[in-house]
């Protein structure tokens, strides 16, 4: 981790102080050196304090290193990606940290696919920043301006309508309440649901860089959002975080569905509404109902590292994939982009309610309802590693993942005991059919944990 920037996702952190102009302008320029002299880049921002300001420093720092700079302004971070891909641009920068708390801003650094630059391509930037081996213009080449780009959302919202089926989903007449934390999913996924013949009802609509709601769109954070929606009689919700490539439903009862129940609902109709087939990608950190599902399809299950930018560049790689998904309510439809895409997985599920004419209800309640632990521990990384060790040895004989920490997996439940990437810590997370049953198996792992850190 020496000398790393980035994490799992860009790099993030606390601004004015971590993410300062000083040394946000020292990465812009390692990022410009990393493209291609007159490479076209698009930079986008969601709406946090002070992502104007950090929008401006980066697109002067791009244009000095000889990149042709274009200003998308206020959008979600897929849209950013999709106009990157099909608008023939080199690049595109994003000014975000996703879910994270407001205090947080970020850079995401966006390759010519659409995809975040991979790991190698992190570690070509992070040592021109170290070795300040920059590139510059002289004064007869420096810019003149920075081209504005309007028309990405525009672009955007309407390659997502092209890829479902607007006219079953509108003789639905369907009611959707939308929350996009006070952010930028508020310029996209209402415009979207209209354009589908569907009814928007928007709460923490307003873009506001002090949201009402925390960014990261999990059940306690939602609590208010899901009694709304059946309040007032919508068939689904759909809640955002920051930068809107993240969508968690709630169903037409109120409850808070997590991604890694909604997306075998999609795979599923991906392969039998639409004849669709490949691949599901997935990290580790995902519940097995995938594979139970999906198995008698004839679909295969790829488990990977938790990452969406892995699981985006494996699906690429692979060439195979059906879907890719995170258990956090990111959902990857390579048909569309590879990436997590907040409104295409808002469209999909609307096909799917549309198709099916069922409730979301209805739906969420064919799948199995399993007991959900999960904890943390803090501890350094080395003592995690030895701890994962014990539990392989503790679990013998039952099928494991071990790509990432392990991941157990028996037909009465399933653990995945791995270290954080971003932080001093041990996570475990387990799925059981009854929670006496999910208490026992965290003993099992909580008795190594206490041996080794001798608690």
């Amino acid at each position: 981790m020496k000398n790393r920037l980035f994490g799992t996702d860009g790099v993030r952190g606390v601004i004015g102080s971590e993410l300062n102009p000083l040394f946000v302008s020292k990465l812009a320029v390692a990022i410009g050196t990393f493209f291609s002299e007159g490479a076209r880049v698009l930079v986008g921002a969601d709406y946090r304090p002070g992502n104007e300001a950090l929008k401006r420093i980066v697109e002067g720092s791009l244009a000095y290193t000889g990149l042709k700079v274009y200003d998308a302004g206020f959008l979600p971070t897929p849209a950013l990606q999709y106009v990157v891909k099909t608008q023939g641009f080199d690049g595109g920068v994003m000014i975000t940290a996703s879910h994270n708390p407001p205090e947080y801003s970020g850079v995401k650094v966006i390759g010519p696919t659409g995809i975040e630059v991979d790991r190698d391509e992190e570690r070509i930037i992070e040592e021109i920043f170290w070795s300040e081996k920059y590139r510059f213009v002289n004064w007869k080449n420096a810019p003149d301006r920075i081209e504005r780009f309007p028309d990405a959302i525009d672009i955007y919202v309407n390659g997502v309508v092209e890829k479902v089926d607007v006219a079953k989903i509108a003789s639905r007449n369907f009611k959707v309440l939308v929350d996009p934390a006070n952010n930028v999913g508020a310029l996209t996924t209402p415009k979207l649901l209209k354009k589908l013949g569907v009814k928007p009802i928007v709460v923490n609509g307003n873009l506001d860089s002090h949201p009402a709601r925390l960014p990261e769109p999990i059940p306690e954070n939602l609590v208010d959002t899901a009694k709304l929606v059946k309040l007032y009689g919508c068939d689904i919700g759909v809640a955002h975080d920051g930068d809107a490539d993240r969508a968690m439903i709630i169903d037409d009862e109120g409850r808070v569905q997590w991604g890694d129940r909604t997306a075998p609902l999609l795979a599923r109709h991906l392969v039998v509404n639409r004849g669709e087939h490949g691949k599901v990608y997935t990290g580790v950190s995902s519940s097995t109902i995938i594979e139970d599902l999906l198995r008698p399809l004839g679909v295969e299950v790829v488990w990977l590292k938790v990452g969406s930018v892995d699981i985006a560049h494996a699906m690429r790689r692979g060439g195979d994939a059906l879907c890719g998904f995170e258990e956090n309510g990111g959902f990857m439809y390579p048909k569309h982009q590879f990436v997590r895409d907040g409104a295409m997985t808002t469209a999909l599920f609307l096909e799917l309610l549309a198709v099916e004419n069922k409730k979301a209800s209805e739906l969420f309640n064919e799948l199995p309802r399993l007991h959900v632990l999960k904890t943390k521990y803090k501890m350094p990384r080395e003592t995690a590693l030895k701890i994962i060790e014990l539990v392989k040895e503790e679990f013998k004989g039952e099928r494991m993942i071990t790509i990432d920490g392990v991941k157990v997996i028996n037909p009465d439940y399933w653990v995945l005991v791995r270290p954080s990437g971003t932080e001093p810590l041990l996570r475990v997370m387990i799925e059981a059919k009854s929670e006496e049953l999910a208490k026992q198996i965290l003993e099992r792992v909580e008795k190594y944990i206490r041996g080794v850190m001798n608690l």
